[in-house]
This record gives C-alpha cells, structure tokens and sequence, in this order.
C-alpha cells in the first residue's frame, strides 16, 4: 500500500509526536508497505510564537496538493491539525478523498496554557478539523473517551510502542551525582508542568534532560538542578539506565512516550494520576501515581527495576502500526485514479 502521512511536526523537533512517526514509517516499510512524508522540511516556514523551535509552513496549499497527487496514495493520513494539516484536508475534501487523522497532543489545554484562551474555542476548531475525518485515531482509550465527551465521532485507539533494544536494562553510571537520581526527560515548556518537578524537596539529586522555550528560566532560578540538552535515543537509554526514578510532572500529556522509554530502561515512574500515566502505567506496579508528587517520588524508589522493564514490554511499535493500519480508509480506485492524471474527482 502508498501511504502518505502530513504532519507540521518534525524534525529538527525532538517530541513524542515525531518519534512516533518515525517508528510507524519504520514498521509500516517492514511491512512492504511504501511511505510517503510531507513535512515543513519542503516549505518556507517561519517559528510558531512563544515556540520557535515549531516551524510553521508558508502557504503551503498548491505544493501539497500537487505532492499528493503526483504520489497517488492509497491512505492519506494527516498527523496534525497545522498548516500542513489544514491544506491536506482541503486538498482531501476538494478531491473527494478519504482521510485518516490524529489526536496526538492535548492542544487545547496546550493553547489556554499559553495564550489563555477558553477550551470550548480550541475544542470548537477541532472538532471542526477532524469532523471529515474516516477515523480520529487517540493514543489512549481515556483520551478516547475524552474526546467523544467533546463531541468528536469516529474517535479510534492508537496505542504507541518502546524500541526494547535501544531502551534497555544496562549497568551504566553517566549520572554521576548524589543518590538517589531523579530525572525529568522531555520538552522545557509551561504546559509541560517542569516546575512541579524541580520545586519538589527531595533527597539526592535532580536533572532535567532536554530543551525548550521555559529553560533558561528554570535554569536561572534553580541552579541546584543539573541540565542536560537534547540527547540522541542511545544517550538517553544510558541517563534512564542511570537513574532511580523517572518524574513525569505532565498533567496534559495524551500519552507519554517517555514513560515507556523510562521503563523499558528499567526506571520506575512518579507521575501525577491523570490522563497518560494511567494508561500507561495503570496497575502494573511499574510506578507511582499521587497527588502528591514528592510522595510518589520517594514511593517508587522501592520499585525494582525487572518490574518496570517487564510492563514495558508489554509495548511493541510492530503492535500499533497494525492499529494504525487498520484504521486507514483506503481511496476508492477511481479517485487514485484521478489523482494520478490530475483530475478532480
């Protein structure tokens, strides 16, 4: 199968969103299927406000109709509700052709955080977004189920997976500070809750690996906290590998990749007992939801690491790209058809 997949997220980001995807073209290829990306690397893009490292495409319409139609696909999923997204769906509905999309991000929660604007707008837009969509395809049946509360229909699982052999048990020390280590790996950024995590009074040591546009403040008022920048997957398997308890301070996160990577690497989570953590960690024992967050910490110090390695496991990327498989809408074969002689169907 052709399948081609938009998304306004990619590289040079390093999120859960775009990891995603690259581990679904991996799986999907060895799969024998042929996978087509159209990302902001095509177009002219300026910085996303408040967020500079998110590049938002420059009238991208024509090319990406074009682009579409000179790869005929068979499934066309469209990953974020960007301006990619947004010229994809257009092209979709114009040409009558059947679409998949994806709920990845809290980004309603993500929009009031920053610019204090009412989640009832951003929810109205989305629904408005993904309302032609085949199947709205959620990474957790509570965000399922939160979605089909606002409104939304044809709202699907697609669940995510762990590379087992990149993240893994390892007897490595490349955090070397005081005992125990507790660890924050993921964006810098408001909606991320990172204060939650370093305001906490604990024994040891804190780090915090990554970047964004709250680092520079946090850094400046909490020099205690040790930082790390970006790191590639293997350095970040060694830095879970090296700590005792990985935090999660995150209260909008639909799912959490790194909760998984954390795990498969042996290292027990603290997590707030909302949206994410529960689906991912649920009654495994593998970590520690709270209210408290301090208490959740010091609680799943005593979790062994076989536990955490063991949930994880339970997670397989080759697993969520059936899901998603399953969820696309093929074209009808008289629209592949026309899209190959640049007709409108």
């Amino acid at each position: 199968m052709k399948i081609m997949i938009v998304t306004d997220a990619w590289e040079p980001q390093v999120n859960g969103v775009v990891r995603t995807l690259k581990n679904t073209r991996r799986e999907l290829e060895a799969l024998g299927h042929q996978v087509e990306f159209l990302t902001p690397l095509t177009f002219r893009t300026l910085p996303c406000p408040t967020y500079p490292d998110i590049r938002l495409s420059l009238l991208p319409g024509t090319t990406v109709r074009r682009r579409i139609r000179a790869f005929a696909p068979d499934a066309l999923h469209i990953a974020t509700e960007g301006p990619l997204g947004m010229a994809a769906r257009a092209c979709a509905l114009r040409d009558g052709l059947p679409f998949t999309t994806a709920y990845h991000t809290r980004f309603p929660e993500y929009v009031k955080a920053r610019f204090a604007i009412p989640l009832s707008w951003t929810y109205a837009f989305l629904r408005w977004f993904h309302g032609p969509s085949r199947a709205v395809m959620a990474p957790t049946p509570v965000v399922v189920r939160d979605l089909e509360s606002y409104g939304f229909r044809n709202v699907v699982l697609w669940s995510r997976g762990v590379d087992l052999d990149i993240f893994r048990l390892q007897d490595v020390n490349k955090l070397n500070t005081k005992p125990p280590i507790f660890l924050y790996v993921g964006r810098v950024a408001v909606e991320k809750n990172v204060d939650a995590f370093v305001n906490l009074d604990l024994p040891g040591s804190k780090w915090v690996a990554g970047d964004g546009p709250a680092l520079a403040r946090i850094k400046q008022a909490h020099p205690d906290v040790n930082y790390l920048g970006v790191l590639n997957q293997t350095q970040l398997a060694e830095v879970y590998a090296s700590a005792d308890v990985f935090v999660f301070p995150s209260k909008t996160d639909t799912f959490g990749l790194v909760l998984l990577e954390a795990m498969a690497c042996g290292c027990p989570v603290a997590a707030y007992p909302v949206t994410g953590p529960l689906d991912v960690i649920g009654s495994s024992g593998a970590g520690v939801m709270h209210e408290d967050l301090r208490e959740a910490c010091l609680q799943a110090l005593a979790i062994p690491r076989e536990v955490a390695r063991a949930h994880a496991e339970k997670f397989s990327w080759r697993a969520a790209t059936q899901q998603f498989l399953g969820h696309l809408r093929p074209m009808p074969e008289r629209a592949g058809v026309a899209a190959l002689q640049g007709e409108s169907v």
